[in-house]
């Protein structure tokens, strides 16, 4: 085994441009930025196999952004092997749009606002913004991997609730109860719906556990110091996800808190499975806000939403990073394996039935007939507007499914599993039930195996809910077939892949060659463009 190698860079990428912020079913023009937008890149290498680590701050990667990055890497240095980047979002709602003006505002189609008018509301194009995120990101990839130097690694597991289920289950059938709302962004609720009331005289219980466990790895120098670290929760950051500017979410706080007490280190934040996680509480709501009331007094600087809850997690995470460094760095490990396989895996797709598509068909002409608002002011007016397109984008997408799903049954996904000595990571492109995470790490031969979701994967797509057996009998949002391009069997079928592929680089760590190699992959250049946004 060789030495191992580190290289770290970061990038803030916040704009002061009024950019689309994704992540509802309204456009929310950013007014501002709240705290920093950051990318952050890590590479580990031992000269035989290596990991490209990229962390961004922002809800999802589609539109070809990862195939974008490559190309900008490739371009600024051919030596480094593209192929192993592994860029993953932290599914903040309060970043920056990265989908470009080849796309509509959610992703697909072909404007940045998708035919929606906005007179009276100033919009940057988004293609700039984009040109400046790949940019920074390549430009943080080529720093990391020209920056490597002797180093080691340490790892550990630590303690720190951040996530709780949001999907609650109730005895009756909630569509059923008079007045229920029955429509694509509702997500059709049977006996489970997204973030439902917990007072409910039917309240039965949360469909999905929690997740404790926080997954770090940490970096040193070649004299010891802490330079970094992975810190893997199973939880999306998506406090304060009503605001208008941008914001890091908890990951803000988390960052703060770790930096205070060890430096400014590099934190590297990656989301594990949270489909049917949230950041914060359903039930009690009043012990939660008497606990901030006595603990913090109020104090909530910039008025920021979900703050104190923000700061809560930001401190959980600290402490689990502290404690389990204070045992983790007495064996900090210099020469390791390193095997990184990138691999296509085909998952089984949830086909839409033909009641289905009917009923997206009949929702489409309503939508259709529906006229844009007009009066109001221009906020609300855009609001209700996106709102409408939004709609009318869910249902067209479900009735080209169905039309297609004939010849195209299953799914391709990007996977990368990979091994740093006795950890292991494991990519998705999905916002992933935590059952399926659970699945795979309980049969791992790793000591500890970190999984990796809303991973970036070649191509326009990415990032829909991946439902378990028991979320899509139970259906709404997030396991409705408007939400859920896989279906359970395919989530499994993604559990057999990567636990296939974990045993095959437990047992035969140095022969990259079997897997795909560490040297330069081909990848078309894309031009180089203005940046066209500015920082603060």
């Amino acid at each position: 085994m060789n030495e191992v190698k580190i290289g770290w860079a970061m990038r803030d990428v916040s704009t002061t441009e009024p950019v689309n912020i994704p992540g509802q079913f309204h456009m929310r023009i950013s007014q501002g930025i709240v705290d920093p937008v950051t990318v952050c890149a890590l590479v580990v290498d031992n000269g035989e196999d290596c990991a490209i680590f990229l962390s961004a701050d922002i809800v999802i990667i589609r539109s070809r952004l990862l195939d974008k990055i490559r190309a900008r890497v490739a371009a600024l240095d051919p030596a480094i092997p593209v192929l192993k980047i592994l860029m993953n979002a932290t599914h903040t709602h309060t970043g920056p749009t990265t989908y470009g003006d080849g796309s509509d505002w959610r992703g697909g189609g072909a404007s940045p606002t998708g035919g929606v008018p906005h007179e009276g509301v100033a919009i940057a194009s988004a293609g700039a913004y984009q040109r400046f995120f790949v940019e920074q990101a390549a430009e943080a990839i080529v720093e990391a991997w020209s920056g490597r130097a002797p180093g080691g690694i340490a790892y550990g597991y630590g303690y720190a609730v951040v996530s709780h289920s949001r999907r609650v289950v109730y005895f009756d059938d909630v569509s059923q109860r008079p007045g229920a709302v029955r429509n694509s962004r509702h997500g059709l609720s049977g006996h489970a719906m997204m973030y439902g009331k917990t007072d409910d005289p039917m309240f039965s219980h949360y469909e999905g556990g929690a997740d404790p466990f926080v997954n770090l790895l940490y970096t040193f120098d070649a004299d010891g110091k802490l330079t970094g670290a992975i810190v893997n929760v199973p939880c999306p950051a998506q406090n304060s996800e009503m605001e208008r500017r941008l914001s890091a979410s908890y990951w803000h706080e988390a960052r703060q808190a770790i930096r205070a007490k060890h430096g400014n280190i590099f934190i590297l934040p990656q989301c594990a499975a949270g489909g049917d996680q949230a950041p914060r509480l359903l039930h009690y709501r009043k012990a939660e806000a008497r606990r901030f009331a006595l603990k913090y007094g109020g104090e909530n600087p910039n008025h920021v939403a979900e703050y104190d809850q923000r700061r809560d997690i930001g401190e959980r995470i600290e402490a689990a990073f502290t404690e389990v460094l204070a045992w983790a760095r007495k064996d900090i490990q210099r020469a390791l394996p390193i095997r990184h396989v990138v691999e296509t895996v085909e998952l089984s797709r949830r086909l839409v039935t033909p009641e289905e598509y009917e009923d997206a068909r009949r929702e489409l002409a309503r939508l259709e007939a529906e006229p844009f608002k007009t009066d109001g002011d221009p906020i609300e007016r855009l609001d209700a507007n996106s709102t409408l397109a939004a709609g009318r984008s869910r249902c067209a997408r479900l009735v080209a499914r169905y039309e297609s799903q004939a010849a195209e049954p299953t799914l391709p996904m990007e996977m990368h599993v990979l091994r740093l000595g006795d950890v292991a990571f494991a990519s998705n492109r999905f916002e992933l039930y935590i059952d399926f995470q659970h699945r795979i790490q309980a049969r791992s031969p790793f000591l500890q195996t970190f999984i990796v979701q809303l991973a970036g994967v070649p191509g326009d797509g990415g990032g829909t809910y991946l439902a378990t057996e028991r979320g899509a009998w139970g259906r709404g949002y997030s396991a409705s077939p408007y939400c859920n391009e896989v279906s359970p069997q395919g989530g499994q079928e993604l559990v057999e892949a990567t636990l296939k592929t974990l045993a095959a680089i437990a047992e035969d760590p140095a022969t990259p060659e079997k897997g795909t190699p560490c040297k330069p992959a081909s990848v078309e250049p894309l031009p180089t463009a203005s940046l066209g946004t500015t920082r603060p």
